[in-house]
């Protein structure tokens, strides 16, 4: 047997058409079918004869609303593209079994939702359950884009969308294997995830496991859109039991890691959603190794924009966490290291004028022998004393015991990291009359860290030392103390050290060029 041609082809797909319509003449038309395909000239030679019986399955009447309906486009269309003659031409063409027919319609319906600015009759949804349900891909391409558009632009009811029918069509087209149709139908249900009837609608139809598997698509925009309307889901208390049960969470959590920007933005923020309910805490924090904590922590350190993310809400709940946590070295190190990383996007004054700053001090004082969560705070504090006005917030909370603190840590060189951030807080301070007054009480203290800071093997501890000592010198009593430490004269040391190290690389330098 030879290769069957076109026009064979054509009938074997009307013939799976008839399958799966199941229509009262299902048998007559398999027989028909069948010796049309064995009279075609791919296997016999009388070609001629078979070929005028095959005809295009097109009704009589479809054809004259075709034409009827090519001739409004042309002359009308600007003029009154809802009439009712429209209307009806477009649900004779929309539920024709003919795909040019119905490619027609759609792509009526396109040009209307990139064009129209007026609400669409309700009327006009009733083709749209014909169109998403067609066997062509362009048809469904278009119809479904045309929907999102009419949704975006605010054209149609998106509770009456659900109400007429059409959200079984739009869910099963997620199961396309085609990008354009997922990225199209994803687009849908995010839109119409907005509403709370909607989104138990769309919980009830089972369209939450089809949306976490697009949420893993290799197609960024499928991914973006899919990831979009969970998290307008997780705005219904009944779907975030739904999405738990689903397993929504570690592929949330995994897609915080996600290239994407946009990705990052909806499953952080569906989990943010997730996270208000109390009931779900266990099963956010049930995956091992603490990944989801460490994937935050990772992506508040990202470039990502954050000034959003840092709202009086969020730095209120992270102050009250350090005042009720300050003896956990582990949440007070976490959410330490987490205002940092919101400080690195310019957020200084919302962490100023929230209790963030008075919290992140207070701990300095319970940690003392919790390495980790000292070198989260004091890098942190070290951070805000960067700032102005950060600092001067800092100052007003300063007291006597906060002051011993962080000389003693500074003092500490057995633990580098907190006693380098401990003494550029010290160093941001000076200059300050409360803070000059409350030196004073430990310049024995001070004198000392300097010293082992100006010895040390490290450029930036000699350099902070370097630094921190000019600004203390500035001080009358702080001169006298220092005169009478030599640490003038540790000071020459260093600066002999570093023009024969400069005179060293100059020599390199120069034999390199050479």
């Amino acid at each position: 047997m030879g290769q069957l041609c076109g026009r064979c082809m054509q009938l074997l797909r009307d013939f799976i058409g008839f399958v799966q319509r199941m229509s009262s003449d299902l048998v007559q038309g398999i027989k028909e079918c069948l010796t049309l395909i064995s009279k075609c000239s791919c296997l016999k030679q009388n070609s001629s004869k078979t070929r005028q019986l095959y005809k295009p399955i097109l009704q009589p009447h479809e054809r004259v609303t075709a034409e009827e309906f090519l001739q409004h486009i042309e002359t009308d269309f600007e003029m009154s593209p809802l009439g009712k003659d429209p209307l009806e031409a477009l649900r004779t063409l929309s539920f024709s079994e003919n795909p040019g027919l119905q490619q027609s319609a759609a792509l009526y319906y396109l040009h209307m939702s990139q064009h129209m600015n007026i609400p669409l009759p309700v009327e006009h949804l009733e083709p749209f359950y014909a169109l998403l349900r067609s066997a062509d891909l362009e048809v469904q391409q278009m119809s479904s884009l045309s929907l999102v558009n009419f949704l975006l632009e605010g054209n149609i009811d998106k509770e009456l969308v659900v109400q007429m029918g059409l959200l079984e069509p739009i869910l099963d087209l997620l199961e396309s294997e085609d990008p354009t149709v997922q990225c199209n139908s994803c687009a849908c249900v995010m839109t119409l995830a907005v509403s709370e009837s909607n989104r138990e609608a769309i919980g009830a139809a089972r369209g939450v496991t089809p949306l976490l598997s697009l949420a893993n698509s290799y197609d960024p925009r499928v991914q973006q859109n899919a990831v979009g309307a969970i998290l307008n889901l997780t705005q219904s208390d009944k779907i975030q039991e739904v999405l738990c049960k689903e397993g929504a969470l570690p592929v949330l959590a995994l897609l915080l890691e996600s290239p994407d920007s946009e990705v990052q933005y909806y499953s952080c923020a569906a989990l943010s959603n997730v996270a208000a309910n109390v009931q779900h805490h266990k099963a956010l924090l049930r995956p091992s190794d603490r990944f989801l904590l460490q994937t935050l922590i990772s992506l508040l350190s990202s470039p990502v924009d954050k000034d959003t993310l840092a709202c009086a809400e969020l730095l209120q709940s992270l102050g009250t966490l350090l005042a009720a946590h300050k003896t956990d070295p582990v949440i007070v190190g976490h959410t330490a290291c987490i205002i940092k990383n919101l400080s690195l996007s310019k957020n200084h004054q919302r962490i100023t004028e929230s209790c963030c700053v008075e919290g992140l001090l207070q701990t300095m004082l319970l940690t003392d022998t919790q390495e980790d969560s000292l070198r989260y705070v004091t890098s942190c504090l070290a951070e805000l004393a960067k700032q102005e006005g950060a600092m001067l917030h800092m100052v007003q909370w300063m007291d006597e015991p906060l002051t011993k603190c962080l000389v003693r840590l500074a003092g500490q060189l057995e633990h580098p990291e907190p006693s380098f951030h401990a003494a550029s807080v010290i160093q941001h301070m000076i200059g300050h009359e409360k803070m000059m007054l409350l030196w004073k009480h430990h310049i024995g203290e001070i004198q000392a860290y300097l010293k082992n800071f100006l010895t040390h093997q490290e450029v930036r501890f000699q350099q902070l030392g370097i630094s921190t000592f000019c600004r203390l010198r500035a001080d009358p009593e702080f001169s006298l103390a220092f005169g009478k430490s030599q640490m003038a004269k540790l000071l020459e040391q260093v600066r002999q050290q570093t023009e024969e190290t400069q005179e060293l690389l100059r020599a390199a330098m120069c034999h390199e060029d050479s």
